[in-house]
């Protein structure tokens, strides 16, 4: 958590140039349109095809109605343009190869190869959708001589398709042809109806329109089952004509899985068929044309480019997604594995040591600067948690340049060891370095105007500094106006995204904040680190990581409670939560040296610099894929899987919110409120931030407005265990 936002001392920079904010704005819708549109082309050209491609078998029991009986008892080529229906079979001793469902990167050469090499043309029937993915095996089939059909684009059943789809699956394969290739095919073959006996009604429905449109259907006289794998040979006898001397059609596969049987079948299928006197030839010569495939203008080949061009952009998109996908849920799952780990180890640690350090334990006085700007709404209810403390204070408020009465509500309220100092307006470093100047003792405590602290807060943040290693303590700072939907996500945040965060850091000593609405610091430790700077947006990073590399230790208090004002709307959450990321990223960009230094600012360097980088700015930018990808998954691919995965990934944070929660004594009913539309919010502000780093551009500060709701529940409610 950070410090509440105040006015900078500076006058704020000036408007950013038009070119910074388009960028900061119009970049991530582009880049959410781009990830939608490629996933939307991914998702389309891969629905119906990813899950069938081991059975190609043709249906079963066909009854063959309405289906023209010279179409039944005719041959496997059909021309149903016409009326009647003209029908082709192969001449005898004449076999045609067809192959279906390519190419494939592969098997397609492979079995290219082997006709090449004994001069033999075959007739391939491919789907759009591998067409598009391959377009140079398409190429490279047509150079060798090869007739190229349709096998529709993602493999579904025409007969179960309305018209407009089956008009859309045959129009999209032809552009990836047209793209390829630069070429046009009249020959096709519907998927699942391989030979004419599987024809039904609403198959040879299909059938008229698709010979309405000019296209020739190819069937077959033997389907080799090949995509069963039976075996090389049993493939190799079942496509050997069953009478001799017979012509035949035959079927056999060149996608969808293993051909590697397949390949073997031919490099004896062949040679034997040869040797028997057989000759090879394609479905346009048993047509009686010279070709089925033509070539295509240069418009279509220009819409086929940039159709094969958006499918294979949207496939390396997709599968470079799916390789993040699987990096950031590693990454979540070992944030998750790590911070259970050392916050139980922690949590036992704490119960088993002395909460104070080796030395003397602090109960002297010390100095509480509460710095202020435009605060009268809250002031006062801060001050008078400040006097019930329990541990001797001198309370010294920085008014930092208010004009609304602030330091007047102050000074009106007339408590015992309240000192308000006045100061024109130079930004929050500024004024809690005057309150640190102004300060009579060792120790500070720093807190926020809008922040309430209870009786013990005091004493638990300050009890560290026995140990004299320790130059800051943080605390443990909670939402007390989490009333309404918002407040209650804010609520959930800071239990398990700050305060186990906290418990982690702690245990690896390398915490990277000291709170703003909570935190303790040794004056000689600030002095040596620098005092506060107003050289980034969370001063409160700063401070904690100049600490470290001063050589000072920083501890996590967790009983030190405080209950704080969390953001009362979505823009002004949006606002606050942009200053939080963008100036964590300006701080860790000024300690990067910390990653080369020696001793224990190396280790902060070494070990909290690559956590921070990692589990506060790269996973969750990389966390908004597993959200696009569940859609993805709901709209295209298996919905039930889509679902479990996503629930896992769900029940996984849910362990560690619910294991925070237990830890901070907090009950369990606000957790299942925060996975929709919050955790999205978080997502795009930090995307903001960072193209805002990336821009060059300084973010100036923004000051949110206080309604002074903050309720502090019961003793005994929502407190650690223990307190």
């Amino acid at each position: 958590m950070r410090g509440r936002p105040r006015r900078p001392a500076p006058p704020p920079p000036a408007a950013p140039a038009p070119r910074r904010r388009w960028f900061r704005v119009v970049v991530p819708l582009i880049l959410l349109a781009f990830v939608v549109s490629v996933l939307a082309v991914e998702g389309y050209t891969s629905r119906g095809f990813a899950g069938d491609q081991e059975g190609r078998g043709e249906r079963a029991g066909r009854s063959g109605a309405g289906v023209p009986p010279e179409v039944a008892g005719g041959g496997p080529v059909v021309d149903a343009g016409h009326d009647p229906p003209r029908t082709y079979r192969a001449p005898p001793r004449t076999v045609v190869l067809t192959f279906d469902d390519g190419p494939d990167p592969a098997w397609t050469p492979r079995i290219r190869e082997v006709l090449d090499r004994n001069d033999v043309p075959g007739t391939f029937f491919v789907t759009g959708r591998q067409t598009a993915r391959h377009p140079d095996l398409v190429r490279d089939l047509i150079r060798s001589g090869h007739e190229i059909g349709v096998h529709t684009f993602s493999h579904p059943d025409l007969a179960t398709q309305s018209e407009d789809t089956v008009d859309r699956e045959l129009a999209f394969t032809q552009l990836a042809l047209a793209g390829a290739a630069g070429v046009h095919s009249s020959l096709v073959r519907m998927p699942y109806s391989s030979t004419t006996g599987a024809l039904d009604g609403p198959s040879w429905t299909v059938a008229r329109h698709l010979g309405g449109k000019g296209y020739v259907l190819a069937f077959v006289d033997q389907d080799t089952r090949d995509w069963s794998r039976p075996g090389a040979r049993a493939i190799a006898d079942a496509a050997v004509p069953e009478a001799p001397g017979r012509g035949t059609i035959v079927l056999l596969h060149d996608s969808g899985g293993d051909r590697s049987q397949t390949v073997r079948a031919l490099q004896t299928l062949v040679p034997r068929l040869k040797a028997d006197g057989y000759r090879f030839s394609t479905v346009a010569e048993l047509v009686g044309v010279e070709r089925l495939t033509g070539g295509v203008d240069t418009a279509e080949r220009w819409r086929g480019w940039v159709f094969v061009t958006a499918v294979t952009v949207s496939g390396t998109t997709v599968s470079v997604l799916g390789a993040l996908l699987l990096v950031v849920g590693g990454l979540v799952l070992a944030r998750c594995v790590l911070m259970l780990g050392l916050a139980h180890r922690h949590a036992r640690l704490a119960r088993r040591r002395p909460r104070a350090g080796p030395g003397p334990p602090v109960t002297g006085p010390v100095s509480v600067v509460v710095p202020a700007y435009n605060e009268v709404v809250c002031i006062g209810k801060t001050l008078r948690s400040l006097v019930a403390s329990d541990q001797p204070v001198e309370i010294v408020v920085v008014d930092d340049g208010s004009d609304d009465g602030t330091a007047d509500a102050a000074e009106a309220l007339g408590l015992p060891g309240v000192t308000v100092v006045r100061t024109p307006n130079r930004g929050k470093a500024a004024a809690l370095n005057t309150g640190v100047l102004r300060a009579s003792h060792e120790i500070v405590v720093m807190l926020d105007a809008d922040t309430v602290f209870e009786p013990s807060t005091v004493r638990r943040l300050v009890e560290p500094f026995a140990d004299p290693s320790v130059g800051a303590t943080a605390g443990n700072a909670k939402v007390g106006n989490r009333h309404g939907m918002l407040g209650r996500w804010q609520h959930i945040e800071y239990v398990m995204g700050f305060n186990l965060d906290r418990r982690m850091y702690d245990l690896l000593r390398c915490m990277p904040t000291v709170p703003g609405a909570v935190g303790a610091f040794r004056v000689s430790a600030l002095r040596e680190a620098g005092m506060l700077s107003g050289d980034t947006l969370a001063e409160d990073t700063d401070i904690t990581m100049a600490l470290h590399r001063a050589g000072w230790h920083v501890r996590y208090a967790e009983h030190a409670v405080a209950w704080t004002e969390a953001p009362g709307s979505l823009r002004q959450l949006w606002r606050q939560r942009y200053r939080w990321s963008y100036g964590t990223m300006q701080a860790a960009w000024k300690h990067r040296h910390a990653l080369v230094e020696r001793g224990h600012a190396g280790r902060f360097g070494r070990v909290g610099l690559p956590l921070l980088a990692v589990f506060q700015i790269l996973t969750p930018l990389l966390a908004p894929l597993i959200d696009l990808l569940t859609l993805y998954g709901l709209v295209f691919g298996d919905p039930l899987l889509t679902a479990l995965a996503w629930l896992g990934v769900l029940a996984v944070q849910g362990v560690c919110a619910a294991y925070a929660f237990r830890l901070d004594g907090e009950p369990l009913r606000p957790l299942p409120v925060q996975q929709v539309v919050y955790r999205q919010v978080m997502y795009l502000v930090l995307v903001q931030a960072c193209l805002t780093a990336l821009s060059g551009y300084r973010l100036p500060w923004q000051r949110m407005k206080r309604k002074g709701n903050v309720v502090v529940p019961p003793r005994g409610g929502g407190l650690p265990s223990g307190v």
